[in-house]
């Protein structure tokens, strides 16, 4: 098993916001697209989780501005762990859908960007949640929304199963 799958596994053995507080802390390695992408998770509460990232050349599309993948990166992560917070251990979620707009142009000076994301409604199986990327200054870069679906384990192997529900 690699270092991921176990950190994996030791973070569904906790409420998710338990596991976010303990990212922050140090106490697991960050995952890896956060040191791929240049963001970190720094702040956490119950239904809301806040990134911080620096966009660099390392990210341009062909046009020489950064790629919009990175701040979807940005609000997608956001929201997931802002909906995390909110469950119980050995519950996970996944993203359905992600759907951004994007307010102006990041370039690799930017400087860095807040990515605040917030549960806006949690149900059983579907959690929604809200994102906004802004810059020191409160300047609006992006925002979006999520919708996510909540996995708990399965009745019978203790695995998570998409959409079971208990």
């Amino acid at each position: 098993m690699s270092e991921a799958q176990d950190t994996a596994r030791a973070l569904m053995g906790v409420s998710g916001l338990e596991a976010m507080r303990a990212l922050i802390a140090g106490k697991f390695p960050p995952p890896s697209i956060a040191a791929t992408l240049g963001f970190t998770l720094v702040e956490v509460d119950d239904g809301r989780a806040v990134f911080v990232g620096n966009p660099s050349d390392r990210v341009l599309n062909p046009l020489g501005i950064v790629h919009g993948g990175w701040a979807l990166t940005l609000i997608d992560s956001c929201t997931g762990c802002a909906a995390h917070t909110t469950l119980p251990a050995s519950v996970g979620y996944t993203t359905v859908e992600t759907k951004v707009n994007f307010a102006r142009a990041i370039q690799a000076d930017t400087g860095e960007l807040r990515a605040e994301g917030v549960v806006v409604a949690r149900g059983r199986t579907i959690i929604t949640a809200e994102g906004k990327l802004t810059d020191a200054r409160g300047r609006l870069y992006a925002h979006g929304t999520s919708t996510l679906l909540v996995l708990r384990p399965s009745p019978n192997s203790g695995a998570s199963s998409e959409g079971t529900t208990q």
